[in-house]
């Protein structure tokens, strides 16, 4: 069985500023920002949520087909992926475009701050989603706007589950349109502010949105996870990380071990337990790729 991973591949830049956000800018000067951030440390990754969830994935065993657009310099990613084993099959290339950048700044207290080129991302909704006998489950992730429309109407029509997780392309959608991604979904996962974003765009609360799907998952950062189902919350408690060294990626490693598990019949209370083991993992290592998963970690779940 694959999961198919709708969603952005991109080069991320990733800089560290020594200083806090919060010291840098005047909350009464927002009408005149100007500022400069001395960023001594500079990289750059491989990224994007496709990319990072089918690493995650793939990390832990699965079989993730990332279904993403590249640009004319995404070269070096395609053969990463292959290089990782990971299947190319719907990684499309855009001749006439860069692939998707993110420009990440981090501050010493992991609050970020991103500027997001979507390039080869927004040709996206050109590879479409037919039914097929080993796609049994799939994710939306945030990609370009039509891709997310017409790949969550794709999958329905496939009759294959899948994951909405709008990310940061919720704002990009009115409260209509995020009603018919939930009522078309099987699983819905957002961060606690993605969350309290989607209910006040759809007019519920997060017990209502939980009925209307499968299960609800609201991320909690370092506080774990919530799980609603059926108008039910349960708490999934954190695990502590060796050490906070690059929060890039957490939220993608997260949803790559949820997908996992639901790809092995797991309960959905087992999958966030393995999100938040593999997000520990990640937020220990830098960047949104290069953390490495030991067997040992779907032990004792």
């Amino acid at each position: 069985m694959a999961t198919l991973i709708c969603g952005s591949l991109a080069f991320d830049t990733i800089m560290s500023f020594e200083g806090r956000f919060a010291e840098q800018i005047l909350p009464d000067q927002l009408h005149i920002l100007n500022v400069s951030f001395l960023v001594p440390d500079l990289r750059r990754d491989f990224g994007g949520c496709a990319g990072n969830i089918a690493y995650a994935m793939q990390q832990l065993g699965g079989a993730p087909l990332p279904m993403a657009t590249l640009g004319n310099d995404g070269a070096d990613y395609l053969e990463r992926l292959r290089t990782l084993g990971i299947d190319t099959e719907f990684v499309r290339q855009i001749d006439d475009t860069y692939t998707a950048q993110a420009m990440i700044m981090t501050d010493r207290d992991n609050n970020q701050i991103t500027a997001f080129h979507p390039g080869a991302m927004m040709q996206a909704h050109r590879t479409r989603i037919e039914a097929r006998a080993d796609l049994r489950l799939g994710i939306v992730s945030p990609d370009g706007r039509d891709a997310m429309l017409e790949h969550a109407a794709q999958f329905h029509a496939a009759g294959i589950p899948f994951v909405f997780d709008p990310g940061q392309g919720l704002p990009m959608f009115g409260g209509a349109e995020l009603a018919r991604f939930v009522e078309l979904a099987t699983w819905v996962t957002v961060n606690d502010y993605e969350g309290r974003m989607l209910c006040e765009r759809m007019g519920v609360d997060l017990a209502e949105l939980s009925r209307r799907v499968q299960g609800l998952v609201v991320t909690l950062g370092g506080e774990g996870c919530d799980l609603w189902q059926d108008g039910q919350r349960t708490h999934v408690p954190a695990v502590q990380p060796e050490a906070v060294v690059d929060p890039t990626g957490c939220g993608d490693a997260w949803r790559g071990a949820l997908l996992y598990g639901l790809e092995q019949g797991w309960p959905l209370a087992r999958c966030a337990a393995l999100g938040n083991r593999l997000g520990a993992l990640k937020i220990a290592s830098r960047g949104p790729q290069n953390y490495r998963v030991a067997p040992s970690i779907l032990t004792d779940l």
